[in-house]
């Protein structure tokens, strides 16, 4: 495979490092073998992200590279509130650098530890988002395989987030018997028919996990506990674990449910959401946008300002050479890290319509759209459609996003956040297309391009 190499990813701006032009590059905030992350700030937008650097050399050396492509193409598929977002991904003949959505809260693991155990109430908020972020990874095709607490963060408004996709696996993946057949995870966490390497189902496999996660939250320990580790996967395979005499009576019965041997007669997702003590929750608090505004303290380590930037109402990003660049063929890193199978089409075109016209267009063809959307998410920086039918792969959503190229041309970016691929590229071709066709600009032999990332 030819490598494409982003030139000059760092450089330094007033004794600043700065990335690829857009990411000012501040403290280390985490480290582990092989990478680092970094606290940064998206010079275009003023927003805290973190910044993970892979060194490529170690992780080629140790047979990690599959892992790191997994991670980066499963991420690319699961946008949800309840999962860390990737952002994009750059890289040179050295590193790797992931653009990422900064999660400040730290792991729920440690907020466990500190507590002891949780109220039900409280475990139930944070099981609820996390069946419905595993829920819409599986409805994709994604099963993570290492569900557990360190792996879940909170963010500032206390919202959960699944974190560390390295040993995903995808549908496809799976062999002729339907199971997969790689033994992964942490052993605490890892369901029975994994450990016994007879094949096993991503979906059940990850409610295991799910399972166990719930009994630490409302336990304050782990149900499967031994200083033998080879005892310990004997209780497991047993489901030898007893509930602690304050788990309430809906919940010991969700917890024997869920932390069931056989994985035949395993609760699944729907059975789970359908249980009395699931059924007790509202329905978890939606997050509208990406990421949280820069904070003050965000604001004055990496620029020195005193007092965080005001902003109005979100207006259509100013694009500079690095995205325009970016929109070429030529300058895609996606081969070096994913298949070409996973690689997902994005629609774009060109107007001189105004963006609140361009947005009002939006609004109108969803309310008369033949294929039932609604509109999710509105501003005058893009829309967000969500089908009201669920299809093969989950509803279908799409992002509409609007730049600025240079008054008055505007470019619109149309992506497929969740859904059938398939269905995406049919209702773009046979629906939003022609409904916008009048606004887009084009030459006597242009037509709405299509690229791939």
């Amino acid at each position: 495979m030819e490598e494409v190499v982003a030139a000059s990813p760092a450089t330094s701006v007033e004794g600043r490092s700065v990335l690829q032009g857009r990411y000012e590059i501040g403290r280390v905030i985490g480290q582990g073998t092989f990478a680092k992350v970094h606290l940064a700030r998206n010079l275009l937008t003023g927003e805290g992200v973190a910044i993970k650097v892979v060194g490529k050399e170690k992780v080629i050396q140790v047979g990690m590279m599959e892992q790191v492509k997994r991670e980066i193409s499963a991420m690319k598929m699961v946008r949800h509130p309840n999962i860390v977002e990737l952002h994009e991904v750059m890289a040179t003949r050295s590193k790797i650098y992931f653009a990422m959505e900064l999660v400040r809260g730290g792991e729920l693991f440690t907020k466990v530890a500190r507590s002891g155990r949780l109220r039900e109430d409280a475990a139930r908020r944070y099981f609820c988002q996390l069946v419905s972020a595993v829920d819409f990874c599986h409805g994709r095709g994604v099963f993570h395989r290492d569900l557990k607490l360190e792996n879940i963060l909170l963010d500032e408004q206390g919202d959960l987030k699944i974190a560390d996709f390295g040993l995903s696996a995808f549908a496809e993946n799976v062999r002729l018997d339907g199971l997969f057949h790689t033994a992964c995870g942490t052993p605490a966490y890892v369901a029975p028919e994994v450990v016994g390497q007879r094949g096993y189902d991503g979906a059940k496999a990850d409610l295991w996990s799910c399972g166990v996660i719930l009994f630490v939250l409302l336990a304050g320990f782990l149900p499967f506990q031994d200083e033998n580790i080879l005892a310990m996967y004997k209780k497991i395979r047993r489901g030898d674990f007893r509930c602690p005499p304050w788990f309430s009576s809906d919940a010991r019965r969700l917890v024997t449910k869920l932390l069931d041997p056989n994985p035949k007669t395993r609760f699944t997702v729907d059975r789970l959401t359908g249980s009395p003590w699931f059924k007790k929750s509202t329905i978890p608090k939606s997050v509208t946008g990406t990421s949280s505004p820069p904070s003050a303290s965000l604001e004055s380590e990496l620029s020195g300002d005193k007092e965080p930037a005001k902003k109005e109402g979100k207006e259509p990003e100013r694009l500079n050479a690095f995205h325009l660049i970016s929109f070429s063929d030529g300058f895609d890193l996606s081969p070096l890290f994913l298949e070409g199978e996973r690689r997902e089409k994005v629609m774009r075109f060109a107007t001189n319509e105004p963006a609140s016209d361009v947005v009002s267009r939006l609004e109108n063809f969803a309310a008369r759209a033949a294929a039932k959307c609604r509109v999710t998410k509105s501003c005058s920086a893009g829309v967000k459609l969500e089908g009201e039918e669920r299809g093969r792969m989950g509803k279908l959503t799409i992002s509409i996003d609007i730049f600025t190229v240079a008054p008055p041309v505007l470019v619109v970016e149309v992506r497929r956040d969740g859904g059938d691929t398939a269905e995406y590229e049919k209702f773009c071709s046979d629906e939003l297309r022609p409904a916008l066709q009048d606004i887009i600009l084009t030459s006597s032999s242009d037509q709405l391009q299509t690229s791939t990332f």
